[in-house]
């Protein structure tokens, strides 16, 4: 399973997301979008929104720290 989380360093939302993953021992990929131009146009394009985080699971979006769309995919991916 791959999972990338697009944040910022200072978004609380981000910060929660990250614990969360961290919780249930997942690994991860984070893009901070604040350094990355090109990964920020990307997730801007791919998922339609300007806000942080969000969260990549085997290619699937989460728009915000959604822990139910989270478990769901984590569920699903099992």
């Amino acid at each position: 399973m791959k999972i990338k989380i697009f944040s910022t360093p200072n978004c609380p939302y981000c910060i929660k997301a990250k614990e969360y993953l961290k919780e249930k021992g997942l690994e991860f990929e984070e893009i901070d979008i604040s350094k990355d131009q090109d990964a920020a146009q990307d997730i801007i394009k791919r998922s339609k929104q300007m806000s942080v985080p969000v969260i990549e699971i085997d290619g699937e979006l989460v728009i915000g720290f959604d822990k139910e769309k989270i478990d769901e995919l984590l569920e699903n991916k099992k």
